[in-house]
């Protein structure tokens, strides 16, 4: 049964719905942090499948693509986020030195996946430190 347009269950979140599958409301159990695109235009197929949270939730609204790529929105009323570049998260260190303890969407940081040298990896590289994937 797709509930992705009901309420979220108040009784889930308190752990005390015993309906199960039979629940017409919603059981989401906070592991969607950030608001489905599609479903904001109710063109999501997914339904209860979706990664991605089907609520209206300001805090959680996607990035917005023109402001993101263009530095500029023209919608004046636009409902998703308008992060500053300067105020986008950094790379996390932590990622950067190959582990981080909040991984995922938990760590307030950037994590940014580096391709390692083949050359490097079976022992050298004989670019040294001008290879391309020299960081």
């Amino acid at each position: 049964m797709d509930k992705s347009g009901s309420a979220v269950c108040n009784f889930f979140a308190k752990g005390l719905c015993d309906k199960g599958n039979l629940c017409p409301f919603r059981h989401n159990q906070g592991e969607k942090m950030v608001v489905c695109k599609h479903w904001l235009r109710g063109l999501c197929k997914k339904g209860d499948q979706c990664g991605f949270l089907h609520q209206y939730d300001v805090t959680r609204m996607p990035e917005c693509y023109f402001y993101s790529k263009f530095g500029d929105c023209n919608k004046k009323e636009c409902s998703f986020l308008h992060v500053k570049p300067a105020f986008q998260t950094r790379d996390c260190p932590w990622y950067d030195q190959g582990f981080c303890k909040d991984a995922g969407p938990l760590c307030k940081h950037r994590h940014v996946p580096k391709t390692m040298c083949v050359n490097y990896l079976v022992g050298f590289c004989p670019e040294g430190p001008h290879c391309q994937f020299a960081q």
